[in-house]
């Protein structure tokens, strides 16, 4: 495979209509340009700061949900192309969650770490973010709040964040919670 880009949305999840978040790009290389996409269309080229590009989006509407992709150019060559990251604009309608971690927030590499998301509502399903990271770690249901890293090493440390949802006539959102930063000795 060849090497690949990372994309991914800081700080991560859901943005609310007149929000602000930047998407951000990232490569091994540092002596070309990314090109960014919304939907396939050709946006605009993001200037470099070493091997990493960053596109801000402030009060965000409509207009800026989509399916966002980085292209890393080279002397006019496309040389790697990024994942698809899948940004949306919605309204917060739900309660703000609590991120919490046991046993705390400073670890010994090789420890059982356990994140948890509450939100006051019956039906609720949250998702677990890590900044830097374009996917989502984990799906929290209700029946079950928290989410298990056993044996957590340094790659696991970082700062954490979730967000939650609830299905109805459409989905409707929180804002994301407080970030937590995990550090792993």
């Amino acid at each position: 495979g060849a090497p690949t880009i990372s994309i991914f949305l800081k700080p991560p999840g859901v943005i609310p209509p007149g929000g602000s978040t930047t998407i951000c790009c990232s490569y091994q290389r540092d002596d070309g340009n990314f090109m960014l996409y919304r939907n396939g269309h050709q946006l605009r080229t993001l200037e470099l700061h070493g091997s990493r590009a960053e596109f801000p989006i402030s009060h965000a509407t409509q207009k800026d949900a989509g399916a966002y992709n980085c292209h890393y150019l080279v002397g006019g060559a496309v040389l790697a192309r990024s994942e698809t990251l899948d940004v949306k604009v919605q309204e917060f309608r739900l309660p703000k969650p609590v991120l919490s971690v046991l046993p705390g927030h400073e670890v010994t590499a090789g420890t059982y770490v356990m994140f948890r998301c509450t939100i006051a509502h019956p039906s609720a399903g949250c998702f677990l973010f890590l900044e830097g990271q374009a996917e989502v770690l984990s799906l929290l249901s209700k029946q079950e709040d928290y989410f298990n890293l056993s044996h957590v090493h340094k790659g696991n440390g970082g700062r954490y964040s979730c967000q939650c949802f609830a299905r109805g006539t459409s989905f409707e959102w929180s804002a994301v919670s407080k970030t937590l930063d995990l550090v792993v000795r």
